[in-house]
């Protein structure tokens, strides 16, 4: 529905300190947020818009540059400026799945970025307390691996108490963000016989061993070089399990 729509409601108080581009440029964006001015609306003309607020035609000019520059008008020439319809935003990680292994290198290509660096930090960083937690988790996967037992959620949770110990919030919040693609949780959860069907490591705890044993002695070097060659390794084996399904 094209309606022309009268902001008079929206009308800028007197005493606003803001600079003009910018008073107009608010009132306008709160009303289509807030459903005062829907999708398809048209806005009322700048010389409307400049007498409603006493404004030069320049300034409401400017404020629908700026409003168009956000997606959120439209201008038509000869027309007038309308309401552009809002675009669903993509959820960062939402496609990350175990059952497409292409996800899985791009995921662990990103994991050689930001989990080789937080190794390096945990072990300069970590707390007694931390150091404590992280053993506690290393022990858990060996329990898992004796017991004949899937190893996904204990891995995972390793690799989050030390992404924890680089007393950087930033990191473990984004081993949270990608905890679908790792561990194949939530609406992304695959069949225990499809995750059989997985690469397993056959070093796995070794190669964990390597890291904490880097944090435990403060070498943010060899925690660094450590955390990089398991996950190297890991995207060497999905690697050669797409080429192999690839092949088939």
């Amino acid at each position: 529905m094209n309606k022309t729509t009268s902001l008079d409601s929206l009308s800028l108080a007197a005493t606003d300190a803001r600079p003009l581009v910018a008073r107009i440029t608010d009132t306008l964006r709160e009303g289509i947020e807030h459903g005062d001015l829907e999708a398809g609306d048209r806005l009322s003309s700048e010389t409307e818009l400049a007498r409603q607020h006493s404004v030069s035609r320049a300034v409401v000019r400017e404020a629908i540059a700026i409003l168009r520059s956000k997606g959120l008008v439209e201008v038509r020439r000869g027309v007038g400026a309308f309401v552009a319809e809002r675009v669903q935003e993509p959820v960062p990680f939402a496609d990350l799945s175990l059952e497409r292994i292409s996800s899985v290198i791009e995921l662990i290509e990103l994991r050689l970025g930001f989990e080789t660096e937080a190794a390096s930090l945990a072990a300069t960083r970590r707390s007694a307390t931390q150091l404590e937690a992280i053993f506690d988790a290393h022990r858990r996967v060996a329990e898992d691996i004796e017991q004949e037992q899937p190893t996904r959620y204990t891995d995972f949770n390793l690799h989050l108490k030390i992404a924890e110990a680089t007393q950087n919030s930033r990191f473990p919040e984004l081993m949270l963000l990608v905890k679908a693609g790792m561990v194949a949780a939530g609406p992304k959860a695959i069949s225990e016989d499809s995750a059989s069907l997985l690469p397993k490591n056959p070093h796995l705890q070794e190669e964990h061993g390597r890291i904490v044993n880097a944090i435990l002695r403060g070498s943010s070097e060899d925690a660094r070089a450590a955390m990089r060659a398991h996950l190297e390794g890991s995207l060497e084996r999905y690697k050669n399990l797409l080429l192999a399904r690839i092949a088939m």
